[in-house]
């Protein structure tokens, strides 16, 4: 990322990219093309060679595997070991992308993010004229799975780190920990960081015929016991060498490391590309105690539920009584047949051609709390949506040429009322197109917010018809 990124602008790739190597675990030779993507697409992957060619997008709820790697699902199609992919999209700060691919696994190349990143940087990464909704946590958020001694937690941060722990019992690796700052780092400090695993589990994945794509050059294997001639025979003919032999630093004939403590790096680079996930930029600290695959989705799934919950907040629309209104009540009646006691729109504070904010002032002395209910007014959530028809109306309107109309709503969908509206409250009422107004008919999304929580929504169809 150079100095002139804008993290607050969503981003894509400059052009085509294409990446052809095997599969880990499956030995498939496969074909793959990251696409530039409208903003709002986010990360998705396109099986080619299936019928259909099925779309499964990056997230946590499509995970049906982590034994291995990371894989997404959805019916028959399968992608596995997709966290390195990830982890490179998150840290070059690309967040619209279809990833097309003719095999079931995201090619190994040298078990790092570093190859892709080395694409993305050279094929460019292109501002897009949307804005990037990043989600602050208000709490800290934990997992900890006792059964795989993991630790996970996120904490309020003005900005995304990481730090990983990893503790193996092993006298090779020992205990080992990284760290990540900032995002920005990652291509320097995460990114070359390879996959690693331990040769007992190598023995095992031979036997089970599991990692058919296996290469010397693409995972650090660490030696933590002694290892016979016959065992090192054995491996050297899987791997199709001559010889195979260890290291003095318990490592199997492999290259120098590129950071003393690669694997607790690599770890990190997991927790990124898993957490890519979550489906929603996240500001926060995360510390990662001995994290796995496992580990990682099952966090991102509750990052995921918290935010889906809390989204909401983040959307409230905020109100300031002291600057004038867009219109006040002489010209909301102007635009609106409606009077006492049903006008139900205060003033317009904010008008665009996508969306309208209105304000209503519930007080005591409104007309329906004398039979709803006596000793305990609520106001009705019919007049609520009642309120946000008549705010949506003035948005009609004020999208049509020049002329006097009327709006008649002919449709209401999806409406919940999640809080009781009381004397005293004030109602903020937006509504926003869900999309263009064709041949009079307008498609609306409206929200009451009271307190700074949403009261009330519901997806409303009107018809806009000029006056006779």
């Amino acid at each position: 990322m150079d100095n002139n990124f804008n993290p607050d602008k969503q981003h894509t790739l400059g052009g085509n990219i294409n990446i052809s190597g095997t599969g880990l675990h499956t030995g498939v030779l496969v074909d793959m093309t990251l696409k530039p993507a409208n903003p709002g697409f986010g990360i998705q992957f396109q099986r080619t060679d299936l019928p259909e060619q099925p779309i499964i997008k990056a997230d946590c709820d499509l995970v049906t595997d982590t034994s291995r790697g990371t894989t997404l699902q959805v019916g028959e199609a399968k992608v596995s070991t997709v966290e390195h992919i990830l982890a490179a999209l998150v840290g070059m700060g690309v967040d619209n992308v279809l990833i097309e691919l003719n095999g079931p696994e995201i090619p190994i190349i040298d078990g790092s993010s570093q190859p892709f990143v080395e694409l993305i940087e050279a094929i460019g990464v292109i501002e897009q004229d949307a804005a990037k909704a990043w989600y602050s946590l208000d709490e800290n958020i934990f997992l900890y799975d006792e059964k795989k001694r993991v630790e996970m937690v996120a904490m309020p941060a003005v900005d995304y780190q990481i730090t990983t722990l990893i503790d193996f019992n092993s006298p090779v690796l020992g205990t080992q920990h990284a760290g990540l700052k900032t995002i920005k780092d990652f291509k320097t400090e995460i990114a070359p960081c390879r996959t690693f695993c331990f040769l007992h589990e190598l023995e095992m994945l031979l036997e089970h015929d599991l990692i058919k794509g296996g290469d010397i050059n693409n995972a650090i294997v660490v030696v933590d016991k002694p290892v016979t001639n016959e065992e090192m025979g054995r491996l050297a003919k899987a791997f199709k060498r001559d010889r195979i032999e260890v290291k003095s630093e318990g490592y199997l004939n492999n290259l120098e490391l590129r950071f003393p403590n690669e694997p607790a790096r690599h770890k990190l680079l997991d927790v990124v590309g898993d957490l890519a996930l979550i489906g929603y930029p996240i500001k926060a600290r995360i510390i990662a105690n001995r994290p796995g695959h496992s580990t990682n989705v099952d966090f991102a799934r509750k990052i995921k539920q918290y935010i889906k919950k809390n989204k909401h907040v983040k959307d409230v629309p905020v109100y300031d009584p002291t600057l004038p209104p867009v219109f006040n009540l002489q010209k909301i009646e102007k635009s609106l047949p409606h009077r006492f006691p049903f006008l139900l729109v205060d003033k317009i504070v904010e008008l665009t051609d996508k969306h309208i904010i209105g304000i209503k002032n519930v007080t005591f002395n409104e007309w329906f709390f004398q039979g709803h209910f006596p000793q305990n007014p609520v106001m009705p959530g019919v007049l609520q949506i009642e309120a946000l028809a008549q705010t949506g109306g003035i948005l009609c309107i004020n999208s049509m040429p020049e002329g006097e109309y009327d709006t008649y709503f002919l449709k209401i969908d999806n409406c919940k009322f999640k809080q009781k509206v009381v004397p005293g409250d004030t109602m903020i009422l937006k509504m926003e197109f869900a999309g263009p107004i064709r041949r009079g008919i307008c498609e609306m999304k409206g929200t009451v917010y009271v307190n700074g929580r949403v009261a009330t929504e519901a997806d409303l169809v009107a018809q806009v018809v000029r006056r006779s």
